[in-house]
């Protein structure tokens, strides 16, 4: 071999790792959990994964409520599924100003995307405890509160004891101005269609990852309201808890 044929091979071997360990580190980058900001903390969650190893249809047959759950942490990589299963999106479209971001995992009337999904953290794995706002887009968290209010929101919740000892929770608000804008009063009821849409994938994608989570509807709107500063175009609709169950 050449000298000229040898260094023609080294360049190619040599380009072609490196870019597969440029990719190889994006790829990784993408499935960590990233934390940013000082005066308004956010964690850019890791990749969800889009392929499971349970089949959809198991995950409805053993789907159950739980109620009961364990004092252990979930780890930031469920709660990044769990949060793409509400609302992640799955089509980007960053030039569609309305779908802020993209297409979604639930339908929605008119691609109006009227709820809003908060996370809120009392012990998940490398994130700080608070009220966080679930961005669809970049697939992120933005903490609005910063201390545990799951005590405060059991009171709120007619002191159900599972709001208190669940390590983490979902709850929904709806904007529902964004919906009835488009289609009149009727849209009000598009907007609790879609919010069963959102939250049923929750349940069978908990189930999937062996966690346990349950529907809370009773509460009084107004302690809620309080306790997680809701904005006033924001009404608050669901509640639930998400944990390894006993």
């Amino acid at each position: 071999m050449t000298i000229k044929n040898w260094l023609f091979w080294l360049f190619f071997f040599g380009a072609f790792f490196f870019c597969n360990s440029k990719t190889s580190a994006s790829e990784a980058n993408n499935n960590i959990l990233t934390k940013v900001g000082e005066q308004q903390l956010t964690y850019t969650l890791p990749s969800p994964e889009t392929d499971g190893n349970i089949s959809i249809e198991k995950t409805l047959a053993n789907r159950r409520s739980h109620r009961n759950f364990q004092d252990k942490a979930i780890s930031a990589d469920q709660l990044s599924q769990i949060l793409w299963a509400a609302y992640g999106i799955t089509t980007p479209i960053p030039e569609h100003p309305n779908l802020r971001g993209g297409l979604r995992t639930a339908p929605s009337a008119g691609a109006r995307y009227p709820l809003e999904i908060y996370a809120i953290i009392g012990n998940v794995e490398g994130i700080e405890s608070g009220v966080y706002r679930y961005i669809s887009e970049g697939h992120k968290i933005i903490r609005t509160i910063g201390k545990d209010v799951r005590n405060e929101l059991y009171k709120a919740a007619l002191e159900q004891g599972m709001v208190r000892e669940t390590p983490a929770l979902v709850f929904y608000s709806a904007i529902f101005n964004r919906t009835i804008g488009q289609y009149e009063e009727r849209g009000r009821s598009y907007v609790y269609i879609e919010l069963g849409h959102s939250a049923q994938n929750i349940h069978l994608q908990a189930e999937a990852l062996r966690l346990g989570t349950c529907a809370i509807g009773a509460f009084t709107d107004g302690m809620v309201r309080q306790v997680l500063k809701l904005p006033a175009n924001e009404e608050p609709l669901y509640l639930i808890p998400i944990g390894y169950y006993s």
